[in-house]
């Protein structure tokens, strides 16, 4: 079991650290053009930037914690977070028609559902 959470920890800090990266660090013009960010041309560059961030530190929070052995609650109180972030991206890309990224979003949502549900038992 612990393998597993590891294993889903990496996986979903991985794609936390990509979107995270792109989200703080491209700019927005270009992400818009990208199949799946039409999203980041209708709201503010600070807003697009901040998820980028929190996506940075999610990263940081699903994996450090537990291999540093400091604070480990934070892995399933990030993995949470991740949840309340992934529920927000099913909710922009199904208004945008975007159902095939609303079960990629539901995907990230459950893997994060298990690391906080293994963590904290």
């Amino acid at each position: 079991m612990n393998l597993a959470l590891w294993i889903a920890a990496g996986l979903l800090a991985a794609v936390a650290l990509l979107g995270g990266v792109t989200k703080t660090f491209v700019p927005r013009e270009r992400l818009a053009a990208v199949h799946g960010g039409g999203w980041t041309g209708e709201v503010g560059a600070g807003f697009v930037k901040t998820l980028g961030v929190l996506e940075l530190l999610a990263a940081a929070g699903l994996v450090l914690p537990a291999a540093l052995g400091t604070a480990p609650v934070l892995v399933p109180v990030t993995a949470v977070c991740w949840m309340l972030l992934m529920t927000g991206a099913m909710i922009t890309h199904g208004r945008r028609g975007e159902f095939a990224l609303v079960l990629v979003n539901l995907a990230y949502l459950a893997l994060a559902a298990f690391i906080a549900w293994g963590r904290v038992i």
